[in-house]
């Protein structure tokens, strides 16, 4: 080979080099580790993780070919969140995404490092997880479930759906700041109203969840609140099956309880926040910090009723709440 033709292909290949470099650093499979909040097999949990998987292809990210998605189950189960966490920091994964508050608990207790992305908490800044709803601050971001202040809302529907109601059970998780935050905004919303004894269930476990229910509904005119926690998700077969076998009205944050069969719910969309968090995810994998993305707030709030409940439990969902109601199960 002439020396000229030699130097020429020596510094076409030195300058093809870096760019075939460039191309494959960009075009690198990314991986991101999911951790769940529910068991495996839950329509809940499986609708939530389908909601962010289809949401990926349509920002450019495709299984298999740029991405792969790690997802783990921990059944709120405290060692399956320490396993789990464990193994998806240490994949490596580029990205993780956390559904419901133990999830991002458990994963922070791993990394700061890596970044987070949440949906479906609730008070991420009294958790600790973040500095400000505007300025996270650190490695985690993400959708928010609903502000306190709509605990005031279920009591409100409550009394609406069943005038008689004059003690109301509110079933919450007193281990984590959200339970107690939920409970609180139920108390400062009943002071005002004439007659309304408010009172605890803890629902840790099915134990106490079924001792508690079972005093509650041996004095009349009672009605339950079910506040969001991973618990409650657990446990939420036992629950609808009690308050049904009482004939208690209830109310729920989530849509998936009444669709269980209790009688309804009021609150966001959790099935859309992990569309939303597949968003976020994106613009972290294409540069952007947890820190520089605001949480965000749901957009609007769902009223759903299951009729067939209420004529179980002798109420004459009145009219108005049916116009009103976003979904009614009948």
């Amino acid at each position: 080979m002439r020396r000229r033709g030699f130097i020429t292909l020596l510094g076409g290949a030195a300058v093809a080099w870096p760019l075939a470099a460039r191309a494959q650093q960009t075009d690198r499979v990314r991986r991101i580790g999911v951790l769940m909040n529910f068991p495996p097999d839950d329509t809940e949990g499986q609708a939530r993780l389908a909601a962010f998987t289809q949401a990926m292809p349509k920002l450019g990210w495709a299984e298999g070919d740029n991405l792969h998605t790690e997802v783990r189950w921990a059944a709120d189960d405290v060692d399956r969140y320490r396993r789990y966490s464990e193994e998806l920091v240490a994949l490596p994964s580029d990205a993780l995404v956390a559904s419901a508050s133990p999830s991002v608990a458990a994963l922070q207790r791993v990394t700061r490092s890596v970044p987070i992305v949440f949906a479906n908490v609730i008070d991420p800044v009294g958790a600790g997880f973040i500095v400000s709803l505007a300025r996270p601050g650190g490695n985690a971001t993400g959708f928010t479930a609903f502000e306190y202040s709509i605990g005031g809302k279920w009591l409100e529907l409550l009394k609406e759906f069943a005038p008689n109601v004059t003690r109301v059970a509110v079933l919450r998780d007193p281990s984590f700041a959200a339970g107690i935050g939920q409970f609180a905004a139920i108390q400062s919303s009943a002071s005002p109203l004439s007659g309304m004894e408010l009172s605890a269930i803890d629902q840790r476990d099915a134990g106490e969840i079924e001792r508690g229910l079972a005093a509650f509904a041996r004095e009349p005119n009672g009605g339950v609140i079910i506040t969001a926690s991973a618990a409650a998700v657990t446990h939420r077969e036992l629950i609808v099956s009690l308050v049904g076998r009482y004939r208690l009205p209830n109310i729920y944050p989530f849509r998936y309880f009444p669709m269980s069969g209790s009688l309804a719910s009021y609150g966001p969309d959790s099935v859309k926040d992990f569309s939303r968090a597949a968003v976020y995810v994106d613009r972290i994998l294409k540069g952007k910090k947890p820190a520089e993305l605001p949480v965000q707030a749901p957009t609007k709030y769902q009223l759903v009723i299951n009729l067939k409940s209420a004529k179980a439990m002798g109420l004459d969902v009145p009219p108005a709440m049916l116009a009103r109601a976003d979904e009614v199960i009948e």
